[in-house]
């Protein structure tokens, strides 16, 4: 069985990111001919589920790149690499000190999600607040309600590009952590930023995917700085036109734009779909 593992944002998704119908009607194609597929993302559960319903996305999700691995089938997460608050305190000063509030989200009881935050700075992180309270399956508290053996998944935050970058290098420096930083969709000038355990890679949750259902073969998808782990361990890998240098210099080939349904029109060369 052949695996194919496709990124979200950059990848999968057009620059509004959401599926376009061409993308949509080439995933129904995928299913109709038995060909498993999943996805690789960043993002949490929450801010994956409603884009990925009703397109046939049933093995398991990468969340968090790759820091959990959720089985939609029996709802549960698996694959955790967890942080200890005593980890992150520093790191948490650090963010703060450069005037950015950080978000830090983790795991509780029943596979609930909790983000506990600062008091926030600005209209940004105001409307960040404003949408994980949206959110039913989020729970969001102040940071003085975050208990010592909190279960921290991952830290992110958003400000401008400069600042996210010294954090981003600063956080770097670190060995049991990892971040990776890029353009916010809230604006050219600002930049986000997501932290979280070094362990966790979206390759390492891949492998243990590619176990676990007998896969023969992968082959992924990705735009980012984050795919960079999949792509050492898929059988083949392909970045969008979009993609960051160092990931196209990394891929089997680049193939079109991802707003112009270049991962579509691969895959209905690849699989004569």
């Amino acid at each position: 069985m052949e695996l194919v593992v496709f990124d979200l944002d950059g990848t999968l998704l057009n620059r509004r990111s959401a599926l376009s119908p061409r993308t949509a009607e080439t995933l129904r194609l995928l299913s109709g001919r038995g060909i498993a597929y999943t996805v690789a993302t960043g993002r949490m559960l929450h801010g994956s589920r409603a884009i990925l319903a009703g397109h046939g996305f049933r093995l398991p999700h990468v969340l968090q790149n790759g820091v959990m691995i959720w089985n939609p089938e029996s709802a549960h997460y698996s694959h955790a690499s967890i942080l200890a608050l005593d980890e992150i305190r520093h790191v948490l000063e650090a963010v703060m000190a450069q005037h950015v509030t950080p978000f830090i989200f983790a795991l509780e009881p029943g596979d609930r999600h909790a983000v506990y935050h600062a008091p926030v700075r600005n209209a940004v992180e105001e409307r960040l607040v404003g949408y994980y309270r949206k959110e039913g399956s989020v729970d969001v508290r102040p940071v003085a309600e975050l208990p010592a053996s909190a279960d921290i998944t991952n830290v992110s935050a958003i400000g401008p590009l400069a600042v996210i970058e010294t954090i981003e290098q600063r956080i770097n420096e670190e060995e049991h952590l990892v971040a990776y930083a890029g353009h916010a969709l809230e604006g050219e000038h600002l930049g986000w930023i997501d932290i979280h355990h070094s362990e966790a890679s979206k390759g390492g949750a891949i492998m243990q995917l590619k176990r676990d259902l007998g896969a023969s073969r992968v082959i992924c998808f990705g735009d980012s700085n984050n795919d960079l782990s999949m792509f050492a361990m898929a059988d083949e890998c392909y970045a969008p036109s979009n993609a960051k240098p160092v990931v196209k210099a990394a891929a089997t080939a680049v193939i079109g734009h991802h707003d112009e349904d270049g991962i579509a029109e691969f895959l209905r060369e690849r699989f004569r779909l």
